[in-house]
């Protein structure tokens, strides 16, 4: 399912074209676009439910104090934007989506494992978290059916997907003006309505906190493994403060700002049995409610438009070899379905489903962030043929790395996961901990990788071709 170089080439810059490509490296001559459109392709997503939500979570369910929530939010979105501006970076160095960048650290098929992990993450879990806040908006705006509203979301976000690159950033760039501005008068409002000295609840560095802190790093960390999924097309020769900077600022802005219009809007009384999406508005006049609804359904989509693009191109980055009539494109389609099951089944009880999941894909970004950056740390003074040439290779392995993750997944949630369904042995005996099953993680994966990357036949084992240039494109099938 590689699409030859001529078609990459011949794609370029053009919005209304199915994108033709997979895993394969974008070519020289079809690079384009500017840095500077990364802040919206990462704002526009975060302008959406899912995002505040998770400041009514710091509140309203944890029950963190308005000004502890707002220190949470900030520093566990911080570490999650630092760590998608590094990632994204091997964008233009190497031209290939950050699951297939990945393989330098984990080998190629030892990849599997987070691609796999992430084409589930984005594809499905993801998909069916925003569709839910999106139907749920078109639902209280419109009156319609929820189950109306959602068909009508995933037919627009999987027609955005399947487009693919180009399609997806023309998307993103147009809906980032309405978005903000309608946000922004929103927050304004509830900001100036809200009662954030009635929220003297728990107080930082508490198992609240360090929960609050673990839900807003999960929820901007999200995005890390689609890092250089939207940057491969950048040229190479574009600045790299430029390709870190902008999507760092998107996604750190953005989130900040809801989850701490979130955090306030939870110390509003409204009614208890609104949906989750029109209690956020109740507070707004008629006019500006109908926007905001608007706009949380317009950002769900361009959200998920990312989720199920990125979730196929992880799905493909896995290496498993299909038909050569199947591409991403195709494969997008396919999330779209499954995803649509999920949000389905999901449209009950989803503010508990929602938090629980916030905290489950941390668990094994963290131990993954781990590994990964220790092997950039390593190859630093590799050169970008050397590592490239490694990207598309078969035969090189690298063992320790998802061993380390798969080990520092497991004993992270074993001992401090906290969850509605499952209690970890640490966290059990002290609950003030909070969930720091992704902390936990992202320290033994490092420390194990470390280690096991020393034992023969586990290490690194590079092949004897890995010196020549980086492939035009992966064997058919890649």
């Amino acid at each position: 399912m590689t699409a030859a170089p001529t078609e990459i080439s011949a794609y370029g810059d053009h919005v209304l074209a199915v994108e033709p490509t997979g895993a394969e490296p974008i070519p020289d001559d079809a690079r384009h676009g500017r840095p500077l459109g990364l802040l919206w392709t990462w704002t526009s997503p975060n302008m959406e439910f899912a995002t505040v939500f998770i400041g009514v979570l710091a509140v309203g369910i944890f029950g963190l104090g308005f000004w502890s929530a707002v220190l949470a939010i900030v520093l566990g979105t911080a570490l999650g934007a630092v760590a998608h501006a590094f990632l994204g970076l091997s964008g233009p160095r190497f031209g290939v989506p950050q699951m297939v960048a990945g393989r330098s650290a984990f080998g190629y098929w030892g990849n599997a494992l987070p691609a796999g992990l992430n084409a589930l993450t984005a594809g499905i879990g993801w998909f069916a978290v925003n569709s839910v806040s999106a139907s749920y908006a078109l639902n209280t705006l419109l009156g319609w059916p929820v189950l109306l509203c959602l068909f009508i979301v995933v037919i627009l976000q999987v027609g955005i997907a399947y487009f693919g690159h180009n399609f997806i950033q023309s998307a993103e760039k147009y809906t980032f003006p309405l978005l903000t501005i309608v946000f922004l008068i929103a927050s304004g409002v509830i900001l100036s309505k809200s009662d954030i000295g009635a929220a003297t609840g728990a107080h930082a560095f508490n198992g609240a906190f360090l929960l609050t802190a673990g839900a807003a790093f999960g929820y901007a960390a999200g995005w890390t493994p689609y890092g250089s999924d939207y940057t491969r097309y950048l040229p190479r020769t574009s600045a790299k403060w430029a390709v870190g900077l902008w999507p760092a600022l998107g996604v750190f802005l953005s989130c900040v700002l809801l989850e701490t219009v979130g955090a306030a809007s939870a110390t509003i009384v409204v009614p208890k049995d609104l949906s989750l999406t029109d209690a956020f508005t109740h507070a707004l006049p008629t006019w500006l409610a109908d926007l905001t609804l608007l706009a949380i359904a317009v950002g769900g989509i361009a959200a998920n438009a990312l989720n199920i693009y990125s979730g196929s191109l992880s799905f493909v980055a896995m290496g498993i070899k299909l038909p050569a009539a199947v591409r991403r494109a195709t494969v997008a389609l396919v999330f779209g379905v499954a995803g649509t099951a999920v949000a389905w089944s999901g449209l009950s009880d989803s503010g508990t489903k929602y938090e629980d999941f916030l905290l489950v894909i941390t668990y094994w970004i963290g131990p993954w962030l781990a590994v990964v950056f220790i092997d950039r740390f390593l190859r630093r003074t590799q050169s970008d043929a050397e590592v490239g040439a490694l990207l598309g290779d078969r035969s090189f392995s690298n063992w320790a790395a998802p061993i380390a993750m798969a080990a520092g997944t497991g004993i992270g949630v074993w001992l401090f996961s906290n969850q509605s369904d499952y209690t970890g042995l640490v966290a059990k005996h002290f609950p003030g901990i909070g969930d720091i099953a992704f902390l936990a993680g992202f320290v033994i994966a490092g420390a194990l990788y470390l280690a096991l990357r020393l034992v023969p036949g586990l290490g690194p084992v590079v092949p004897a071709k890995a010196d020549a240039p980086a492939p035009a494109a992966e064997p058919a099938g890649a």
